[in-house]
């Protein structure tokens, strides 16, 4: 598929583009950017399935604060790999492709979400690096990100964002547990599952006054449709050590109701954090997607 750029296009022009395509679509973009409502277009015009490719709405659990699809849209087409691990469980890129392989084969996919290692590991391939022994996870989480980044090797270290402290903590596993930097593994990439030609793939690139204010919107009406009372149902067995835990909201919440906070301020330090989330994916998807189909929006 060809670099393009739909700016001021309608929903209709997108969809009908995806659809003439007959090609897998893929779907990236910010945090409350409208991508899942496009998938969920596309799905029911075209026919297919909406899989989901979003880190953290693979878990069960914290179904309205990662925006997981409602039973709504669940009735209007099919959808695949959300809500679909223990929100106790581990998951990593790999276990998400093994996932995905078989459904590959079947409906039309439909892959979205705001995980562009997702889409990256899906498009380009992804190294086969051994798991981390539990031992030295633990180990790497009693750390602070300086000390971790100073036990990088250089390479490694200059490939991935320094300030995103799950990446720079993979690529520490992985070099003491391996004793080779992870940009070693990834220079041994096999070929990947769904190369980007053979697919249409759209990255949403909004205006950041307009996705701003989405959040806050978004996040006011999770909290009217009943988030706290989601995180009360989570907080016996809180644990922020899980990658569950790390849902934009999820340790702001639990914080409220643990009497570290008012719910304003936990209401702020959400929006606060998911507006920077986003604007780590838009550098992201600029860096990485620059032969995607860009809609940007309004």
């Amino acid at each position: 598929m060809a670099e393009g750029d739909m700016k001021g296009s309608d929903g209709r022009e997108i969809v009908q583009a995806a659809a003439d395509s007959g090609l897998p679509v893929l779907i990236a973009g910010p945090t409350a950017s409208g991508k899942s409502a496009l998938a969920l277009q596309i799905a029911q015009a075209t026919g297919g399935v909406v899989i989901n490719a979003d880190a953290l709405q693979v878990f069960s659990g914290w179904r309205l604060l990662t925006a997981r699809p409602d039973d709504a849209d669940l009735a209007a087409a099919p959808h695949a790999l959300y809500g679909h691990v223990p929100y106790s469980e581990s998951y990593s890129v790999g276990h998400w492709l093994r996932d995905l392989a078989p459904l590959l084969g079947g409906a039309r996919p439909i892959i979205v979400g705001g995980t562009g290692l997702n889409f990256t590991a899906l498009t380009r391939g992804l190294a086969d690096i051994p798991a981390t022994p539990p031992a030295l996870r633990v180990q790497a989480d009693a750390l602070d990100l300086p000390e971790l980044i100073r036990d990088l090797d250089p390479a490694s270290a200059s490939g991935i964002d320094l300030n995103n402290r799950a990446r720079v903590q993979r690529a520490w596993e992985v070099l003491h547990a391996t004793g080779e930097g992870i940009s070693v593994w990834q220079a041994r990439t096999p070929a990947p599952l769904l190369p980007l030609q053979n697919t249409f793939p759209i990255v949403m690139m909004p205006d950041v006054d307009w996705l701003n204010a989405r959040i806050t919107r978004r996040f006011d009406q999770m909290l009217a449709q009943g988030a706290l009372d989601e995180a009360r149902a989570m907080l016996p067995d809180w644990d922020p050590a899980r990658l569950s835990s790390k849902a934009i909201g999820a340790p702001e919440l639990i914080g409220h109701l643990q009497g570290m906070t008012t719910l304003a301020d936990a209401r702020e330090g959400t929006i606060t954090a998911s507006r920077q989330y986003a604007k780590r994916q838009r550098t992201w998807f600029r860096a990485r997607m620059r032969d995607w189909v860009t809609v940007a929006l309004p």
